[in-house]
């Protein structure tokens, strides 16, 4: 297989991750901080020439996934035997698919199978059916349900149907009012559609406030039911924005309480889990030991140990069995992320973090003597791990990326630095000026590079595309991921102290509350998922990838929902993790 032309990936870099714009940042930053800064007095710590100097400390929790105990998972569900039992499921299922005619069971069919996380095992056969249903005649009239829960399907898949299709609903129900007390079900399939919006589509804002009203007062008058359930579920996230292995964990649990339901998808969703299940474990284990190997838990102290939380952002982000060893890195350069990320907000001196970072740019192990020992300890494992990831990509697909990871890499902690002179140099970022640094700090364009290019089938012949062309996917991805970031962690960084973020700019600029700052960032959050959706939709890159970017901005909504999932290790977090990494379904 072919690498994708390393000139029109230097082109893509050079559009998709603006270096000189944030060269130009840091310039800046500098005009505006005095050349003498003060760390805070509040930890000690020894250099490499002895003298004492003082340190921040956020004081981490340590990690209550310990070593001992990763090691010592164990299931069942990775006998051979289980193994077997999918696959004879698995045909009876494509038989059912096969069989099944009529237009609304088909839809309803394959939003199960998704819903359960099995329509992955089925790609060929919805692809042929959702096909059928787009170049079918579509004069009949349909009820509500099956025209939402059809436009959802279809969007998603990446067909281009309009949003005219409830343009008769809209008239024969005079703005859906006549309607609510009638079709519960067609109004919860609207507002789950409306949510595959893009810019522009005012008809589809109308639908999800209307239908989001309608729901929240049926809700208050039925609280028991499977139709209920299924509300409450969405209002509190939709399905669109939802991780499709948390979804198939609860979803399972709730597709027992329909009336229809089918026996033979439901055993063959819980087996199948279990069966991802166990796999994730031997990853998660060989993923632990890598990073005990490092000692960088041990030797960077200060650091958040959250291996297990950095391995759980792969599986969210690509859950599919054929995409293990692509998790595997994924959890490396999470691991990687969030110490270094901590070695520049919590530990690190301006002139330390300084000379990291021309370290970093300028990429040449000979050049860090004058780094603390810390430094020089975190910056030769990621060197190292880029060196091999390099090599075992070159070996297999004929092509060398390192200096594709290097960039992205320094970009980051060139980001990082920016963050670290505002802070240090109490400077208050503009809104503007803060969203340009900040969409590269969250680190997405670290991660979305290296899936780029270690995502099976991607460097096919006729699927080269120049990276330019996916910048706009990179950003969008990027932006929700920051936001959500920024809504979850404000409590928390807000308290420890540190570098104003977008709710602090925004209400220093426009002198809002922080109630009307963080409604402004929900509300910027839908307008950037529209901006997703209109970009998946035409993107010429694959399918996977572009799933893998909005799995991504998905992941970010359901870390931070509750609050600073990835770092305080909530009750509502482990929960999650226990149930999607640990605990099989019965």
């Amino acid at each position: 297989m072919a690498l994708v032309h390393l000139s029109s990936l230097t082109m893509g870099f050079n559009k998709m991750l603006p270096f000189e714009r944030n060269s130009s940042l840091i310039e800046t930053s500098k005009r505006n901080i005095p050349s003498q800064i003060q760390c805070l007095p509040l930890n000690k710590a020894s250099n490499n020439d002895n003298t004492t100097i003082f340190r921040r400390t956020a004081n981490f929790q340590p990690s209550i996934w310990h070593y001992e105990y990763i090691q010592s998972l164990n299931t069942d569900y990775k006998e051979e035997s289980y193994k077997e039992k999918i696959e004879v499921l698995r045909e009876e299922v494509r038989m059912v698919l096969c069989k099944v005619e009529n237009m609304l069971d088909q839809l309803e069919l394959i939003d199960v199978l998704q819903r359960l996380g099995i329509a992955y095992h089925f790609n060929n056969e919805i692809w042929n059916i959702l096909n059928n249903i787009y170049y079918m005649d579509n004069s009949e009239k349909k009820s509500l349900h099956v025209t939402a829960l059809e436009f959802r399907l279809l969007r998603q898949h990446g067909y281009n149907i309009s949003t005219d299709v409830f343009l008769s609903f809209l008239d024969d129900m005079h703005d859906f009012k006549e309607y609510q007390s009638v079709d519960v079900q067609g109004m919860l399939s609207l507002y789950e559609a409306s949510f595959y919006s893009m810019e522009g589509e005012t008809i589809l804002d109308e639908a999800r406030d209307l239908t989001t009203k309608f729901l929240e007062e049926y809700l208050n008058q039925n609280e028991c039911s499977y139709l209920s359930l299924l509300t409450q579920h969405a209002l509190e996230l939709p399905l669109h924005w939802r991780i499709p292995r948390w979804e198939a964990r609860w979803f399972i649990n709730a597709y027992k309480r329909r009336h229809n339901m089918n026996p033979t998808l439901l055993q063959l969703a819980k087996l199948d889990f279990n069966r991802l299940q166990s796999i994730y474990q031997e990853e998660l284990k060989f993923t632990s030991r890598w990073w005990k190997s490092t000692g960088l838990a041990e030797k960077l102290s200060f650091a958040r140990d959250r291996l297990v939380e950095n391995y759980i952002w792969t599986v969210g982000t690509n859950f599919e069995l054929d995409l293990g060893y692509s998790r595997k890195v994924f959890t490396k350069i999470n691991c990687f992320i969030t110490v270094i990320d901590d070695i520049y907000d919590v530990h690190g001196t301006l002139e330390e973090l300084e000379l990291f970072t021309e370290a970093i740019d300028r990429w040449d192990t000979r050049t860090i003597n004058d780094l603390p020992d810390y430094m020089k300890t975190c910056f030769l494992e990621l060197h190292n791990f880029i060196t091999e990831l390099a090599l075992e990509t070159l070996k297999k697909n004929g092509g060398y990326i390192a200096p594709y990871l290097k960039k992205v890499w320094t970009d980051l902690c060139k980001s990082y630095l920016v963050e670290a002179k505002w802070y240090h140099g109490k400077y208050k970022p503009s809104l503007e000026e803060y969203m340009e640094n900040a969409w590269i700090s969250i680190s997405a364009p670290v991660i979305l590079t290296h899936v780029y290019f270690l995502i099976p089938h991607l460097f096919i012949e006729e699927e080269q595309v120049p990276l330019e062309e996916y910048s706009e996917t990179v950003r969008l991805s990027a932006t929700i991921l920051r936001l959500a970031n920024d809504l979850g962690t404000y409590k928390r960084e807000n308290a420890t102290g540190d570098v104003p973020k977008w709710i602090q700019c925004y209400m220093n600029e426009t002198g809002a509350s922080e109630v009307k700052a963080r409604e402004h960032i929900k509300s910027l959050l839908c307008i950037t998922w529209k901006k997703m959706n209109r970009e998946a939709h035409n993107s010429s890159l694959t399918q996977r990838f572009i799933e893998t970017a909005i799995n991504l901005a998905r992941m970010s909504l359901c870390m931070y929902q509750h609050g600073d999932g990835h770092t305080i290790q909530d009750p509502k977090t482990q929960s999650c993790i226990r149930s999607l990494i640990i605990q099989p379904i019965q």
